[in-house]
């Protein structure tokens, strides 16, 4: 796989972990916090099994700031059809608009390559 595409698809998969990591025990909860905390842990820990090798591969092409752009990018788009799918919670004309602001500004940072 290139080191342009696989960091793109690894972080992906890091985000789909780590949004779960974060935000999917909202549906339990009922559950203790520390049993949340401690799947949460467990779901992040395979999330760094995504995260780092994607960066360590995409440095070969993309810079640092790059690379957390991405990252920021795709957990925005993540979390959009997680809260939407999983958390069965709306996303209103102002989440739109604030995503795009976002994404509008990483365009820069992707500017003069």
């Amino acid at each position: 796989m290139s080191p342009h595409t696989a960091p793109i698809l690894m972080l992906i998969a890091s985000n789909v972990f780590m949004t779960f990591a974060w935000y999917g025990h909202l549906k339990f909860k009922t559950s203790p916090l520390w049993i949340a905390v401690m799947a949460s842990w467990g779901i992040a820990f395979v999330e760094y099994w995504f995260a780092v090798p994607a960066n360590r591969i995409g440095s070969a092409v993309y810079s640092a700031a790059e690379l957390k752009t991405m990252q920021e990018v795709i957990t925005l788009v993540v979390f959009a059809a997680f809260s939407v799918l999983y958390l069965k919670e709306p996303l209103g004309w102002n989440h739109l608009i604030g995503f795009c602001l976002i994404a509008g500004g990483a365009a820069f940072i992707f500017q003069g390559r």
